[in-house]
């Protein structure tokens, strides 16, 4: 036994940007194994030509084939509405497990009402192989996986704790870049305010890696940081700012934000673990969208 063996497990992290929608995917790895798990990946889509690619997925199964790594999960920290997920691309590619918090179902009820999807969708989060629920635990390697819900962006966000990391989704943004919107359907100003509080209620020094970040006042990308520094230094949540003063702020921007221009694709793949809707007689497919209904 080492005087380090009390210490959290120290996950090698590997961020890939994705530039066209400011996402941070994940591969996380167990440093005393080769298994890892893949967190938010992106499916590239031209949304004006119709057109879906793989070129992100493809450059983290590269990653994953070139280093030996065996992927035990695919995890979705929440049903995004800015990007697409290529969770179904990369296992049908590497194997492992999909998985997002319980709560999916109340995001599928909600959108496939939205997106007026038949009876042939199913809205009981079957598309996922796992259903976190609060508190609940899995393994990768050697390591244990803690999941925490903190709705209020969506009904379904979860933060994954790995050892001395947390992947925090959409929850929190960098200290200079705030916090998430919260006036999507099922989403809520104090709720997500008392999700944070579960966040900056973990240790200091844990490491905490953001789904985006889009470089405010024209700094260069950045995607971790830690528990104090967020304490400290955030411009929604720190510095002992009170719920009131969160609410009222986070309530009034939202009124000012557009619609994320990738919502309408990003959503009717996205509950359905990333497929893509059935095809038709011909073999096509196609997205809907709704007018006047987000």
């Amino acid at each position: 036994m080492t005087e380090h063996s009390n210490a959290p497990v120290h996950p090698d992290v590997t961020g890939f940007f994705d530039a066209a929608t400011n996402t941070i995917s994940y591969v996380v790895k167990d440093p005393a194994s080769q298994a890892c798990a893949i967190i938010d990946s992106v499916m590239d889509i031209d949304y004006a030509a119709g057109r879906i690619t793989y070129d992100h997925a493809d450059t983290m199964i590269a990653f994953v084939e070139e280093h030996g790594l065996t992927l035990e999960w695919l995890i979705e920290t929440h049903v995004h509405a800015d990007h697409l997920s290529a969770a179904p691309y990369i296992q049908k590619k590497l194997g492992g497990k999909l998985g997002i918090g319980s709560k999916i179902t109340v995001v599928q009820d909600t959108f496939g009402k939205v997106f007026n999807e038949g009876t042939e969708f199913q809205r009981d989060g079957s598309q996922f192989d796992r259903l976190f629920e609060d508190g609940d635990t899995y393994t990768i390697g050697t390591m244990t996986a803690r999941v925490i819900h903190t709705p209020g962006h969506t009904p379904a966000c979860m933060v994954h704790v790995i050892g001395d990391a947390a992947f925090v989704g959409d929850t929190l943004f960098m200290p200079d870049g705030g916090s998430a919107r919260a006036d999507f359907p099922g989403g809520d100003a104090a709720t997500l305010y008392d999700s944070i509080q579960k966040v900056l209620a973990l240790p200091g020094e844990t490491r905490l890696f953001m789904c985006h970040d889009y470089g405010p006042n024209g700094r260069d990308i950045r995607w971790e940081t830690t528990v104090a520094e967020e304490k400290a230094h955030n411009i929604h949540v720190g510095e002992g700012k009170t719920k009131e003063d969160f609410v009222k702020f986070r309530t009034e921007r939202d009124a000012t934000l557009a619609m994320p221009k990738l919502i309408i694709p990003s959503l009717q793949i996205n509950m359905r673990g990333g497929e893509l809707p059935p095809a038709d007689e011909d073999g096509k497919r196609f997205l809907k969208v709704p007018l006047n209904g987000l």
